[in-house]
């Protein structure tokens, strides 16, 4: 089988009651609440925001799945599915173990069944990682875990959300060659997520490396990287851990034109260099304001794209 970097197919899960998660909040220094907003107008704009980001998504030729969040349970973060599933080229669904009990709950058996049973895709296996929740062992998808898909490769940044144990299981148990682990800090401890430091795209990565204190660890990151045939940007802590320009996502559209997704925030803290660096490799940059959900949430554009990589029929 040819290993996909990108997709052109995504799940998004459209919010009911998005807020601010005060139980993620302790381990995601990028969250901020908005006090001057009430929770109704918190969720009209975070409602807007992702309706435009789906609609400028489909305009550029993206298959976007749309799949409604239900008032209860409430969870707030429902809008960022990737850390609780992804799916793979060989037909395998994988489910994760979360932190936070208000985020177990965002996980949905009737989302992964319409996949298949709605939208036509084959689901050959299912690989189960929830039950580590018991042992405190958490893994949150592909949020802990920046894939290289056609070389099978996964980078993970250690922290209390991305336990390495279990990322050597994944890795063991999906068949891929090689983890790369390293530590990733912001001001306050090790940052919560991979997919806020880098980025993997056809031919080139997106790198905050600077957040690796370990020279060894850095280097290490960065030589697999170019080893692999791909240009390594970098992004600076700044861009980084102010403005979300790790969390980017490239997909391909139905005329199989490489996009790469990263919010208006994240594009207007490049500079003209890296712009140009992106634009080499991607045919579009779509840049989707959603400054509400980064703000609140504490995630931005890729933490909230499910890839889905199933085959039809």
């Amino acid at each position: 089988m040819t290993h996909h970097q990108t997709t052109q197919t995504v799940l998004m899960v459209r919010p009911v009651k998005f807020g601010f998660n005060e139980q993620t909040a302790v381990t995601n220094s990028f969250q901020s609440a908005i006090p001057q907003l009430s929770a109704n107008q918190v969720q009209d704009i975070a409602l807007l925001e992702f309706d435009n980001f789906v609609a400028q998504l489909r305009a550029l030729g993206i298959d976007v799945l749309v799949f409604n969040d239900t008032p209860y349970p409430h969870t707030p973060d429902s809008i960022f599915p990737n850390n609780w599933l992804s799916t793979h080229q060989n037909g395998t669904v994988c489910t994760y173990s979360m932190k936070t009990p208000n985020r177990r709950a965002e996980r949905r058996e009737e989302f992964i069944a319409q996949l298949s049973d709605v939208h036509g895709f084959t689901i050959n296996k299912r690989e189960h990682f929830e039950h580590y929740e018991t042992e405190g062992l958490i893994l949150e998808g592909t949020g802990s875990m920046v894939l290289d898909r056609v070389h099978q490769i996964v980078y993970a940044a250690v922290s209390e959300r991305t336990n390495p144990t279990l990322v050597m299981k994944w890795a063991e148990r999906m068949n891929y060659k090689q983890t790369i682990l390293f530590t990733a800090l912001d001001a306050k401890g090790a940052i919560y997520h991979t997919n806020v430091v880098m980025c993997i795209g056809d031919g080139f990565a997106a790198l905050g490396s600077h957040t690796i204190p370990d020279a060894r660890e850095r280097m290490r990151v960065i030589q697999q990287l170019e080893n692999t045939g791909h240009e390594v940007i970098e992004v600076n802590n700044n861009q980084l851990l102010q403005h979300y320009a790790g969390n980017m996502l490239q997909l391909r559209n139905n005329k199989g034109e490489k996009v790469l997704v990263l919010s208006q925030q994240a594009y207007d803290s490049l500079d003209h260099r890296q712009i140009k660096a992106l634009q080499r490799h991607n045919d579009h940059l779509l840049t989707p304001p959603i400054h509400l959900i980064e703000t609140i949430g504490g995630g931005s554009v890729r933490c909230m794209l499910c890839e889905v990589f199933l085959q039809k029929g």
